[in-house]
């Protein structure tokens, strides 16, 4: 039995003539084959779109990179540009599932960049970050929460 491309959950195949043989000596009946699609670990699936949230760091977000990413053919390398916003979607056209009626045309994968803002931060990092800050006329706390404290108290 071959599986067609692009299948989705809950749809049904129709082998025909392979059921149980029909009453007194009939022929043989249908047989039907429900599809359950396992999940992907990485990529969801909405009819023929697929998405995959890819998580950035901060300086990967301004400066731009180079990811490799999951895709249904496997993995691929994809240039993120530089100045990429939270949030923004990288459409890569024809890479999702095969339509199941319409031969040679694909849905696409949806690339939602995420952009994770550290939690902890090194004495370096943070000083980086503040110069940037002060470079660019942003008002922040500087210091750790042990400065802030000890220039408080005077």
């Amino acid at each position: 039995m071959t599986i067609p491309a692009g299948i989705d959950e809950g749809h049904q195949i129709r082998l025909s003539g392979e059921g149980e043989a029909g009453p007194r000596g009939g022929p043989a009946g249908n047989l039907y084959v429900a599809v359950h699609v396992t999940p992907h670990a990485l990529l969801r699936r909405d009819g023929t779109e697929i998405y995959y949230d890819l998580q950035l760091s901060i300086a990967q977000a301004a400066l731009g990179t180079r990811v490799r990413i999951p895709t249904i053919e496997g993995e691929e390398d994809l240039e993120v540009r530089g100045g990429t916003q939270p949030g923004t979607e990288i459409r890569l056209r024809g890479r999702g599932v095969p339509h199941l009626r319409r031969s040679g045309a694909r849905g696409d994968l949806h690339v939602m960049v995420r952009v994770a803002v550290p939690t902890k931060l090194s004495k370096r990092q943070r000083e980086l970050l503040e110069e940037l800050a002060a470079e660019s006329g942003e008002a922040v706390l500087s210091g750790g929460l042990f400065d802030r404290m000890k220039d408080a108290l005077g």
